[in-house]
């Protein structure tokens, strides 16, 4: 039993059901899923849960930010509906068709974004370990440096391994088998013929010259200096071009040898051709993108710095850093170091600076406890709690943030600061600019410049801007602020009103959504329970926000999963925004249709800001008709 259970399935509800799942991950973060019809999902709803963050479409994804506990959340995800076990939710339905640039973001997050935590582990222990070699506490001779440092570079020496796991679920291929193509690559002899003497060369006198130790059938074999041990494009490469002949195979192989057959003939042609095109033009390729990144910033590194600093967040926002990790970390594993990219490390310290003002500043309790644990997340580098709950919102102060990011990426660029290796986030990632030879001793110094700069400026203009809005600000009791005040709700439906705990949806039964009652209609109409404005009216019909004109935010929600019939059988009467009065006729439906077509009536009536009052006291076990009096607010 998973403390997250209640959560997983408000959310499977609220995307649309199992049935509209196609496939779901996760970040750091946030819970990714594919859907086949992203209009099924109720937005509003998952805005309003408590341990969900906000809601984001990009990049051809349906992205719930919850935060840090994302893995264990997306454990209870899995379990309650079973997904990923030996495939995707709904692998056989074809995603939703996206654009290259989605595609894009879309692949290299889901290879990267598996593995990025235990990449940020094996970074942090290497940077940790050349600190205290720079800081002359440790030896690289010791037992110690010589075991620790195993884990750090032993994981990204075998990175095209993990890289095999991820992209063969990404190219849904047998993940034996990409493990076998990574491991063909790193085979030990493979490596040490790279270092050995050239029997010849190619492209003498060009920028592709190239010597070679061996060759496949009388054809130049060309691997890189080192083997391929923390590469990242060839095995991906290859991982894809091995999906298309397992594919292939799959589809002329008798199914009495498939078993061994496709494997075979897949590894027999897939690994060639890695060493004979796939790795020598990836290898050419990388070199050519970090020399690109490097002539971008040597162009002008100060207006690069700013420009990467200050676009930073928004690139989180929408999933397109997911664009420039990659990049990063071929910098890293080829050249030994990073400097093109590394105007965005001050944008996290800069998020997390301006929600310590808002802290300090603001009279709003729930603001305040919201801050401190996005303060804590922030500083270790996680800055969508900080984005999606507070400044974003709020608007001034996430510019403020990307403004004080902009000047620490500035910094950065103008000195020069250089990264050594992969590292953690936030103040995780400092030890990340040591390097452990000694040759370079100013990049952690001007990292920490361009951080606190960035930080006392989006502090102070926060400090001096921010004011709360609205009645939070005058820190009224809940009794007398706005939505706390006593009402009698009407009933919408006739029909008989039962208690929510008879509800077969749990993110009712649970309170989840809300307190208040169901109603079992006896006919086919809803008429508004009070004054109000309607806030949310779904384009399918079946739910119905309205917020009283005592601050009561009241939903409705006719029959349970009917969201799936896609607003037939429904017809609104009003429209959002719409300001209605006590018994107006709001929405019309048909209840035969309904339970026809395999969907029960039972209709949640439910009070979603119940916290502000001392008790939502509903009336069931009654028959009621509109009018009547079904829920008081105390």
């Amino acid at each position: 039993m998973n403390k997250y259970d209640g959560l997983a399935r408000i959310i499977i509800q609220n995307v649309g059901g199992k049935s509209n799942i196609i496939g779901v991950s996760h970040c750091i973060t946030r819970l990714r899923f594919k859907l086949k019809d992203e209009s099924k999902a109720n937005i509003d709803i998952l805005k309003a849960t408590d341990g969900i963050v906000s809601v984001i479409q990009s990049a051809g994804q349906y992205q719930i930010v919850i935060g840090n506990h994302v893995p264990d959340v997306y454990t209870a995800v899995n379990d309650i509906g079973h997904f990923n076990q030996g495939s995707d939710a709904g692998a056989d339905v074809p995603a939703r068709k996206m654009g290259p640039g989605a595609k894009l973001i879309d692949l290299i997050s889901g290879i990267f974004s598996p593995a990025l935590g235990i990449l940020c582990a094996a970074g942090i222990i290497k940077g940790m370990l050349n600190l205290l070699i720079f800081l002359e506490l440790l030896t690289d001779t010791s037992g110690v440096y010589q075991i620790l440092y195993a884990v750090g570079d032993g994981f990204f020496y075998f990175l095209p391994v993990v890289l095999a796991v991820t992209a063969s679920k990404k190219f849904n291929i047998n993940q034996f088998t990409g493990l076998a193509i990574a491991t063909a690559l790193l085979y030990p002899k493979i490596a040490t013929l790279a270092g050995s003497e050239a029997i010849g060369t190619l492209f003498a006198g060009s920028i592709f010259e190239s010597a070679y130790q061996i060759t496949f059938f009388g054809i130049p074999v060309l691997l890189p200096t080192g083997g391929y041990g923390s590469t990242v494009l060839p095995i991906i490469v290859s991982i894809w071009a091995a999906s298309k002949f397992e594919k292939f195979f799959k589809k002329i192989m008798p199914d009495a040898i498939k078993m061994f057959m496709v494997p075979l003939c897949t590894l027999v042609i897939t690994v060639p051709l890695a060493f004979l095109i796939i790795g020598p033009v990836t290898n050419w390729a990388s070199a050519f993108i970090g020399g690109a990144t490097l002539w971008l910033y040597n162009l002008n590194p100060v207006i690069e710095g700013l420009f990467l600093g200050a676009l930073w967040q928004l690139f989180v926002i929408f999933g397109l850093h997911w664009g420039l990790v990659p990049i990063m970390l071929m910098n890293v594993t080829m050249n030994g170091f990073d400097i093109a990219i590394q105007g965005m490390f001050a944008a996290s310290f800069a998020q997390t600076a301006v929600v310590m003002a808002i802290f300090l500043k603001t009279r709003d309790k729930k603001l305040k406890s919201m801050s401190v644990p996005a303060i804590i997340s922030g500083i270790c580098g996680v800055t969508e709690p900080c984005i999606y709950a507070i400044t974003l919102p709020k608007k001034k102060p996430f510019i403020i943030s990307c403004i004080g990011a902009a000047i620490g990426g500035a910094i950065i660029g103008g000195a020069g600061v250089t990264k050594y290796t992969m590292g953690g986030l936030g103040v995780f990632g400092f030890p990340s600019y040591v390097d452990a030879a000694g040759a370079d001793s100013s990049s952690i110094i001007w990292a920490l410049i361009a951080v606190l700069a960035a930080m006392v400026i989006s502090f102070v203009l926060t400090f001096i801007t921010y004011k709360d809005d609205g009645p939070a600000a005058e820190m009224k009791p809940a009794a007398t602020a706005k939505g706390g005040k006593a009402e009698r709700l009407v009933s919408p439906i006739k029909g008989k009103t039962i208690d929510l705990a008879e509800v077969e949806d749990d993110a009712f039964k649970s309170g989840a959504l809300g307190q208040g009652m169901a109603i079992l209609p006896v006919e086919g109409k809803v008429y508004a329970p009070c004054d109000g404005v309607i806030t949310t009216f779904f384009p399918t019909g079946h739910a119905i926000g309205i917020t009283s004109e005592n601050g009561a935010e009241i939903l409705i929600h006719v029959g349970m999963n009917t969201v799936e019939l896609s607003g037939e059988h429904f017809t609104p009467k009003a429209e959002q925004g719409q300001a209605v009065t006590k018994g107006q006729l709001i929405l019309e439906f048909d209840p035969e249709a309904i339970e026809k077509a395999g969907y029960s009536l039972v209709s949640p009536v439910v009070v979603t800001n119940g916290d502000l009052y001392e008790d939502v006291a509903p009336e069931v076990g009654k028959n009621v008709k509109p009018g009547d009096t079904i829920m008081s607010l105390i």
